[in-house]
């Protein structure tokens, strides 16, 4: 039997790969709120990153405005070669890093109400929170009229301007109105009243039966909420965009239900 040659080395994975790249950003922003300033090299033995990962983490954070890199002041005489840059938070940074300790505080108050107070208190909570925002959004869809799917159009304008960078599109079965961005989803992941009470905002706002589809809470890419059209009883239409694979989603009057059939 031959000797098997051996495959070159290869540089560990990074384990902050994949999914866990926003949390390992969340670390290098907190490093950097506690540290004022680091090089790439300081930051990746902090974290036991590799250079390579630490560098694809703070290019990335450059592009999103949150870092900025600056060359490292030289004391004393002059060094050869390049200086060395140093990171620092931008202000949106530090605004991000804030909201996730703003997250924490929300989600121990919930902890806490939920605790004293049951199940209901967090109910009321939730749709005290979310009265404001149908509010606002109620006004600035005045001129919408009174069909669903032009309501939707006008909701998911009125959405963004509040920072959920939302648009409506018309759909075989209706309309859907997708959310790209959620405020409250660190939150939301573990208290779902919050995903129910804007649900149930969404509904008033169109005047008609909404199904939330999938959330960001949740894991999905974006909040999707299925807005039916008005349809024969016991039609069966394809699933909206959003919705998971091997999802049947089946109208009768106004009502939508959805089913999994891929298990």
């Amino acid at each position: 039997m031959k000797n098997a040659v051996a495959p070159p080395e290869r540089e560990p994975a990074d384990p902050a790969a994949g999914s866990a790249d926003g949390r390992t950003r969340d670390r290098l922003t907190r490093l950097l709120l506690v540290r004022g300033a680091a090089t790439a090299a300081q930051l990746g033995a902090a974290l036991g990153l590799s250079p390579a990962a630490i560098r694809r983490h703070l290019d990335a954070m450059q592009v999103d405005g949150d870092v900025i890199a600056r060359e490292q002041p030289v004391r004393g005489g002059r060094q050869r070669g390049r200086p060395a840059k140093i990171f620092l938070l931008t202000d949106a940074g530090r605004v991000r890093c804030g909201t996730h300790t703003y997250d924490g505080m929300a989600t121990a108050a919930l902890r806490w109400i939920a605790r004293h107070a049951g199940p209901d208190a967090v109910d009321a909570f939730a749709n005290e929170q979310v009265a404001a925002l149908e509010a606002r959004c109620r006004s600035a869809m005045a001129d919408a009229g009174e069909d669903p799917l032009a309501r939707a159009e006008a909701l998911a304008g009125a959405l963004t301007a509040e920072g959920y960078a939302a648009n409506a599109s018309t759909i075989a079965s209706g309309g859907q109105l997708c959310q790209h961005h959620c405020p409250v989803a660190h939150v939301a992941a573990e208290f779902p009243q919050l995903c129910e009470a804007e649900t149930a905002v969404i509904s008033r706002l169109v005047g008609t039966h909404v199904q939330r589809l999938a959330t960001i809470a949740h894991g999905d890419g974006v909040c999707t909420t299925h807005i039916p059209a008005q349809a024969q009883r016991g039609r069966s239409l394809p699933a909206p965009g959003g919705a998971p694979t091997g999802t049947t989603v089946t109208q009768t009057g106004t009502t939508v239900s959805t089913v999994r059939t891929d298990r």
